[in-house]
């Protein structure tokens, strides 16, 4: 994958899988702290504490589907060739918690990308899921709340092409007062 938010896309398909219904996702993109962390905190169904040292391994997965999964292992991989790392605690039947960060001015770091297209499209992934996104830069805080976005649509879907376009101006415009960095 070529941009962090393809990965974090990626990753919060994970939480889907383990039946999440509520997801947090906290960037952090600092150029003061030379960091670019992400974390993603869901209420799914956890990992067995004997899997969590397993889970970053290209051939371990718990799917039944197929007999890999990369999403974790390519962004371990990426995250040490960035001198940055990753981290993850779970708690069964309470949910998981992902970190991992980038040296921000790491040549090899991959860029952001279009942040604003993964986190709508992870809020139609599955619409009875509540998404909480907050971004933090060194001039400020964006968050975005699917609870509140339901609450102003009124039962209207977020899937609604009209409504994915709005959204994704909205959280570009959001981002570009913040000054995130790519």
């Amino acid at each position: 994958m070529k941009t962090l938010s393809l990965h974090l896309l990626d990753l919060l398909a994970n939480s889907v899988s383990a039946q999440a219904n509520e997801i947090e996702i906290r960037v952090k993109d600092s150029l003061k702290e030379n960091i670019y962390l992400f974390e993603i905190k869901d209420n799914g169904c956890g990992i067995k504490q004997e899997d969590i040292e397993k889970v970053a391994d290209a051939f371990f997965t718990s799917r039944t589907q197929r007999r890999v999964g990369l999403g974790l292992a390519l962004i371990k991989m990426k995250t040490e060739q960035c001198a940055g790392g990753m981290n993850i605690t779970s708690t069964c039947g309470k949910g998981t918690k992902l970190t991992y960060w980038f040296t921000h001015d790491n040549i090899d770091r991959p860029p952001l990308g279009d942040i604003e297209e993964s986190i709508v499209m992870a809020c139609t992934m599955n619409e009875n899921i509540d998404l909480k996104y907050v971004h933090i830069t060194d001039k400020g805080e964006y968050v975005f709340d699917t609870k509140e976005i339901k609450n102003v649509l009124e039962g209207f879907p977020i899937s609604n092409i009209k409504i994915q376009k709005a959204l994704k101006e909205f959280i570009k415009n959001k981002l570009l007062e913040i000054s995130v960095n790519e």
